[in-house]
């Protein structure tokens, strides 16, 4: 089969394209899907540059977020059989492994796979594969953030940074769906208005303008008092936005967090901390729940994830490039 390989730490030149690379084969608790759609992750980029405390077993197949068709079932294997659609929930959750599909195994950068059997999800027939290869990474840890974390409800004000990348179109698209009132941040007129188009009620262009000025000039000055700010302020960046985000939101209100991107060795004032009452909420990942109920609003109608555009196989170090150089809006997908 074909699968494109990380088969070492640093540039995009560590990635590798093997027209024979060896089909996997289902073991009595597996299922070989034939992948349809994988989508590229930052955490793809993260592996192939190493991440400090973390050992990759290298050459590995990365790519996470994949949806494919059964070909072939394990001798232990009853719930499935060849024909179905399905989703990858790739965190292992057995209790025996640490880790994650496409990071410490192969993963989805191949036309085909062997998975647990015990990691699928049912695709709806009114979800498209590729719809489905778009949300766990991103689409579901923005839905456990603002949803079964965060408990965004209708008619709060959410400041989100970092908006235009996978999560952040995520987290607009659902903060949209819950009735809140969004400010999306983000640096170029471009994404600024596909924010709008989104559902974003207002933006701000970092590069012009800080987040603390544009709440204080959209919704008043926090006030210790009560009102001003924002209820939510969602930050997955870190590193020194986390200091001026904390003065962006509002008595009683909440910070969320899933990350640091740019850097988690964060400065918290501790005074906006305790006098204007604030609530710290770290997010890890999502659960298969998280993810069926995406799947569950895609089949209504109600979202349809952002896919900025389509690469084939081979095009993977260009789907990385893409990530790292910022000139995308939602999720690339890999079609083998």
């Amino acid at each position: 089969m074909r699968a494109v390989l990380t088969v070492g730490h640093g540039e995009r030149d560590r990635l590798q394209l093997d027209e024979n690379f060896p089909d996997p084969q289902a073991a009595r608790d597996e299922v070989l899907l034939r992948v349809a759609a994988t989508a590229v992750n930052y955490h793809d980029i993260f592996t192939r540059r190493g991440m400090p405390g973390i050992r990759i077993p290298l050459p590995v197949i990365v790519g996470s977020d994949i949806a494919g068709e059964v070909v072939a079932v394990g001798a232990d294997v009853h719930a499935w059989k060849p024909g179905d659609r399905v989703l990858v929930d790739p965190v292992f959750r057995d209790g025996q492994r640490t880790g994650m599909i496409g990071e410490t195994t192969h993963g989805g950068r191949a036309e085909l796979i062997a998975v647990p059997a015990a990691q699928l999800i049912a695709v709806p027939q009114e979800v498209s594969l590729e719809d489905a290869a778009s949300l766990p990474l991103a689409y579901g840890t923005a839905y456990r953030m603002l949803v079964t974390q965060g408990q965004l409800v209708r008619g709060e004000k959410v400041l989100i940074l970092g908006a235009s990348g996978g999560v952040g179109v995520a987290c607009v698209q659902i903060a949209k769906l819950l009735g809140a009132e969004i400010l999306a941040g983000t640096s170029s007129p471009a994404k600024l208005r596909a924010l709008t188009a989104l559902g974003a009620d207002h933006t701000v262009d970092y590069s012009r303008e800080g987040v603390v000025d544009a709440v204080k000039r959209i919704y008043g000055k926090p006030r210790v008092t009560g009102g001003g700010g924002v209820d939510v302020a969602v930050n997955f960046t870190g590193s020194d936005t986390w200091r001026d985000t904390q003065r962006t939101v509002t008595r009683g209100g909440r910070m969320l967090t899933c990350g640091a991107t740019a850097g988690f060795d964060v400065i918290t004032d501790t005074r906006y901390l305790w006098t204007f009452e604030h609530r710290y909420i770290g997010s890890n990942g999502w659960s298969v729940a998280d993810l069926e109920a995406l799947l569950g609003l895609i089949r209504d109608g109600r979202l349809r994830p952002v896919i900025d555009r389509v690469l084939p196989l081979a095009a993977a170090a260009e789907g990385e490039r893409l990530l790292e150089e910022r000139e995308v809006i939602g999720k690339v997908l890999l079609k083998p």
